[in-house]
């Protein structure tokens, strides 16, 4: 499997990484090993995640929870896109 980024899920990572790297930046060198960690396991387990229930199709969209965050992907054909990326606390659009 192939895993892609949107551009929404990239600005995610960045916003989460800088908003703890203020306070403290090896937090957000761990956080960031861990949500990338996490989301490369997808490339073997793309069924990892839990299926969102208010999906159109919950069996392609899924949430991966790593630790304190939420990873949501779409499994399309041979390719993960990544599309959001939010801690546990923070609202979901």
């Amino acid at each position: 499997m192939k895993i892609s980024f949107s551009p929404e899920s990239i600005s995610d990572l960045m916003r989460v990484r800088e908003f703890i790297e203020i306070k403290n930046p090896y937090a957000a060198q761990k956080m960031a090993a861990s949500i990338s960690k996490g989301i490369s396991q997808l490339k073997t387990f793309p069924y990892l995640g839990v299926e969102v229930e208010l999906a159109p199709e919950p069996e392609k969209i899924r949430d991966l929870i790593i630790g304190n965050y939420i990873v949501r992907y779409l499994i399309h054909a041979e390719q993960i896109y990544i599309l959001r990326v939010w801690h546990h606390k923070e609202e979901r659009l």
